[in-house]
């Protein structure tokens, strides 16, 4: 590695500053060119598959026995990815190339590299699996070559953990006593390092283009909320940036609710769901109701579509963890990265612009009418008042005309998803035709930045920092104000303190987030007045980069 110029910039997705030497992540197997030219004699070959079959099991079992081990969204994350590691496509793929004569090593990487390809041409979440997905061939080979499993150093010191990506194993059993901070030269803001680091509750920054040029053992500082990883910092200034904001962690720790800011305006903030046990987990934490239930992940695997009554039951699950409280159900956003096994899917060039949320009705006639007939019989059994439901995808005014009319007609309060930057240009006409609008910024995003959001290489682009994003975020925050109707945020900005802030001060009337995010917030929006909000959403607007809005918010919004 080449000594380094002082300070390399990432995006930063959990904030906090950690300081410590880098630590490096083992690397992957290299299989030496006898195990990826040898022919297996036909004779050998039973054995072989047999052989390729003990490695595998090891490894789906150790990723079994890890998620066995952890709680919460690293269980989940965990499980996962055993049933990818015993995935029979994958194996059978392997299994045939070991029968025509390759080694287990060899037809390992093979078969990976098949599936690869495919999850690639899927895109969207599909294609964050590769990484999961090539950490399975990696410890499969590592096994079969009797080497160590690749990935994380187990450090008995603090250390800054650093890769070109982490997979789920990786991260999923870190420990915060020694690892201080994540940070990786790929990943995103709704990478799997990402969503584990705001578990854990340690400083990330991911997509570090120059970070390959940190040498292992090199002190660093991380900032999370700016994105920057600096060598050379004095030992006793990292130090006391560390302990000045153990600080901020404590009083996070101790947060306990409500939510409003230091001139006593209240704030809402409320969690994102995907199903019931989520919502009871949620019910148990500070948040205020659900800003967002993705209906859409509890069918993931469902073959055929639920029946009312089975969606019924679903839907009550989560309207009855907060009685008499806010709950917004979004509808079906099946398609692009969340294909729905009974919604019919055909296959698109550009599947995050093809049919995907409201426009499933097109291709599916009856489908989400049917939903809505699920969630008003959901609402009416758990005896809910006002339940509101909002479409995701809406682009026109008709499809928000139609769409509210048919939620009136049964008694549900209608919205829809600000994530066509349609909506946010036309937001006084659209504000006409519904009750409330909820903005998703990891869509908005990518359709106004024309960068799609799972794309390492494009993590600059697809940061909601960026001011086109934050001045449509604008347009449609005052269009609530001159109306009188709410305007929420619910994706992966309303995470960031500093960034919540600043929408409050756009206009924005609540919040939704991972349930685990919600002190972190709570206590940034508490430090700060209503007008300083304001006053910051002025400067950031001004500002021609998401690096300079976020540092000039940093400045604004930070003692």
């Amino acid at each position: 590695m080449e000594n380094i110029d002082q300070t390399v910039h990432g995006t930063g997705v959990v904030s906090g500053f950690a300081y410590a030497p880098a630590g490096w992540a083992r690397p992957r197997p290299v299989l030496p060119p006898r195990l990826q030219e040898r022919q297996v004699p036909e004779e050998q070959r039973e054995a072989e598959v047999e052989r390729f079959k003990g490695a595998t099991a090891v490894v789906a079992n150790r990723f079994t026995e890890r998620a066995s081990a952890a709680t919460g969204v690293a269980a989940e994350v965990l499980g996962a990815t055993a049933s990818l590691a015993k995935d029979r496509g994958w194996l059978r793929a392997a299994q045939k190339l070991i029968n025509q004569g390759s080694t287990a090593e060899a037809a390992t990487e093979a078969a990976t590299e098949q599936f690869v390809q495919m999850f690639q041409q899927v895109g969207g979440l599909m294609a964050e699996r590769v990484t999961d997905l090539r950490d399975i061939c990696d410890r499969t080979v590592a096994q079969l070559m009797g080497e160590p499993e690749p990935g994380v150093p187990q450090p008995t010191s603090p250390i800054v953990l650093m890769a070109d990506d982490l997979a789920p194993a990786d991260t999923a059993g870190l420990d915060p006593e020694f690892v201080r901070a994540l940070v990786t030269r790929l990943g995103g803001p709704t990478s799997h390092t990402a969503i584990i680091a705001r578990q854990l509750g340690i400083p990330c920054v991911v997509a570090v283009s120059e970070l390959g040029k940190i040498p292992e053992s090199t002190p660093v500082l991380v900032d999370g909320t700016l994105g920057t990883v600096t060598v050379g910092v004095a030992a006793e200034e990292g130090q006391r940036l560390v302990e000045s904001d153990a600080a901020r962690r404590e009083a996070i720790r101790t947060w306990r609710g409500p939510a409003h800011t230091s001139d006593g305006a209240e704030v809402d903030l409320l969690a994102n769901v995907q199903d019931g046990p989520a919502a009871v987990k949620a019910s148990q934490s500070q948040a205020g109701g659900i800003g967002l239930f993705r209906t859409e992940l509890c069918f993931l695997t469902a073959q055929t579509e639920p029946s009312l009554t089975e969606q019924a039951g679903i839907y009550a699950q989560v309207l009855g963890a907060f009685p008499g409280k806010k709950v917004v159900v979004r509808t079906l956003d099946a398609g692009s990265d969340k294909p729905v096994p009974f919604a019919n899917h055909d296959e698109e060039e550009n599947p995050a612009l093809g049919v995907r949320g409201i426009r499933l009705e097109k291709s599916n006639p009856g489908l989400i009418m049917r939903q809505l007939d699920a969630i008003a019989a959901a609402a009416e059994d758990v005896g809910s008042q006002t339940t509101w439901v909002m479409a995701p995808m809406v682009a026109t005014l008709d499809e928000a005309r139609d769409f509210a009319a048919a939620c009136r007609e049964r008694d549900l309060k209608p919205g829809i998803m600000v994530e066509v930057p349609a909506v946010a240009l036309l937001a006084d006409q659209f504000l006409a035709e519904v009750d409330f609008f909820s903005i998703g910024t990891n869509d908005l995003t990518q359709y106004t930045m024309a960068a799609d959001r799972m794309s390492s290489p494009l993590a600059t682009l697809t940061d909601p920092w960026q001011p086109a994003v934050l001045r449509l975020i604008q347009q449609a925050g005052q269009a609530g104000q001159r109306t009188g109707k709410p305007v929420g945020v619910c994706g992966e900005a309303a995470a960031d303190p500093l960034l919540a802030c600043v929408l409050l001060g756009l206009g924005v009337t609540s919040l939704s987030m991972a349930t685990t995010a919600i002190p972190a917030v709570g206590v940034q929006v508490g430090s700060v007045s209503m007008e300083q909000c304001r006053q910051a959403a002025e400067q950031v607007l001004a500002c021609g980069s998401a690096a300079e809005a976020k540092a000039k918010a940093a400045e604004l919004l930070t003692a």
